[in-house]
């Protein structure tokens, strides 16, 4: 897979690459936050109708998310956002979302900084660049995509310019699952109370009750198979209903660092990631899932423009901050592998450690992976992935280290079993 970083100049304009002089393209657009099922839907389709008219399958991704920066200039009296900003409702980072793309077969991801000047430009611009400059015979949308200036190009408005200029076709994908759902206007974290999988608390109700939770909780409507509903159910430890819409299961990224090695001292030693943590963070609590090492980042992206995943920078421009380069793909996925040796089960706490609370200052909200192993694993300063299967338990204060080191063992064996359950 060939991934172009694009950077738009002052004006919003994109210096696109060429492609090919005689091969068409079938093309896809989106941000693509969380490769949900409805995300697979649409590019899955983008390959099949390349490979089937022997064209390249091509997506245009967009980093940061649009909303970010909308929302950025609506807060900031119009301004650009940064390059480096940050955003916390992130599903997936651009790693993990160009390795589920490498699998699903897509040649070329053009990798677009978006700004507001890019996004000041019509659909038909937009579509007018795509069509002469990469060759696009077929664009792939789903059923609620809109683009352009004032978000007005919507599938109506793109399926009347296809007809009307006969230049490219529209394939539109029900990317919306089984419907259609409710969740609260503004997601907050709600850790749940008991131990075990969280159930749907609007499971059994009546129209009147539903009415009801709707109105107290200010819920909209979403799809199913939608990045906001997956963070609803991240934020209330609903991991098998995420994973069942991600179709995978969830995980973050990050570097391991040294941390107060209380673990190692009680006999259950573990992975403790930065801050600087690339996906979603479900709600605190202890999950069972997988505890994957990625690798040393410098080695990794040392070889990272390689034959399966080339990277270029068009007209030699630098990407911004917010345009990372990835990681070699082909080593990482390698790693990630279902019998990988570098891949173990995990009991995951997320969490300020409330045993351990001195009631000095604010606590820290940490991640910590225990891997369920024999072997001892030195993964400092590695990059890791953590996967979550299912929620265990809340975080608990226990009375004493002898009442939490039972506790981590019925969780580490609680992991072990999902682990294998999963195999």
């Amino acid at each position: 897979m060939n991934i172009t970083n694009l950077v738009p100049d002052s004006s919003g304009l994109v210096t696109w690459p060429t492609l090919s002089v005689n091969r068409k393209s079938v093309v896809t657009v989106g941000s693509f936050d969380g490769m949900h099922n409805g995300h697979r839907a649409v590019i899955g389709r983008t390959v099949e109708l390349a490979n089937d008219n022997d064209a390249f399958s091509v997506v245009i991704l967009f980093t940061p998310r649009p909303g970010v920066i909308h929302q950025y200039a609506k807060t900031h009296h119009g301004e650009q956002a940064p390059a480096d900003i940050t955003d916390p409702e992130q599903l997936m980072g651009i790693d993990q979302r160009l390795r589920v793309m490498a699998e699903l077969g897509v040649d070329h991801v053009l990798l677009v900084q978006y700004t507001l000047a890019f996004a000041a430009k019509s659909f038909r611009f937009f579509l007018g660049q795509l069509v002469g400059k990469l060759g696009m015979r077929t664009l792939v949308l789903g059923q609620d995509a809109h683009m352009g200036a004032g978000r007005t190009g919507d599938v109506k408005a793109i399926e009347n310019l296809a007809l009307a200029t006969g230049v490219f076709e529209l394939d539109i994908v029900d990317d919306r699952g089984p419907g259609y759902t409710r969740i609260p206007q503004d997601i907050s974290y709600a850790a749940p109370q008991e131990p075990g999988e969280p159930k749907d608390p609007t499971d059994g109700m009546t129209k009147a009750q539903l009415r009801a939770w709707s109105k107290s909780h200010q819920a909209k409507q979403a799809r199913v198979w939608s990045s906001s509903n997956v963070r609803y159910l991240l934020s209330q430890g609903r991991i098998k209903d995420a994973n069942a819409i991600l179709g995978a299961p969830h995980g973050i990224e990050g570097t391991i660092i040294h941390g107060e090695q209380r673990g190692r001292n009680i006999g259950f030693p573990t992975a403790n990631l930065d801050t600087a943590i690339d996906g979603y963070l479900p709600v605190d609590g202890v999950y069972a899932g997988w505890l994957v090492d990625l690798g040393e980042p410098d080695n990794d992206t040392a070889n990272a423009a390689n034959a399966t995943n080339a990277i270029t920078e068009v007209g030699g421009i630098t990407p911004a901050a917010s345009i990372p380069q990835p990681l070699d793909l082909t080593s990482v996925r390698s790693r990630l592998a279902p019998h990988s040796p570098y891949r173990w089960p995990a009991a995951i706490s997320i969490g300020t450690k409330p045993t351990f609370e001195t009631g000095h200052g604010e606590p820290e909200r940490v991640v910590e992976a225990y891997a369920v192993t024999d072997d001892w694993l030195d993964l400092y300063g590695h990059r890791v992935r953590v996967e979550f299967t299912g929620f265990l338990r809340p975080q608990i204060k226990f009375d004493s280290v002898d009442a939490l080191k039972a506790e981590l063992a019925v969780n580490a064996k609680q992991a072990e079993e999902a682990a294998q359950d999963a195999q």
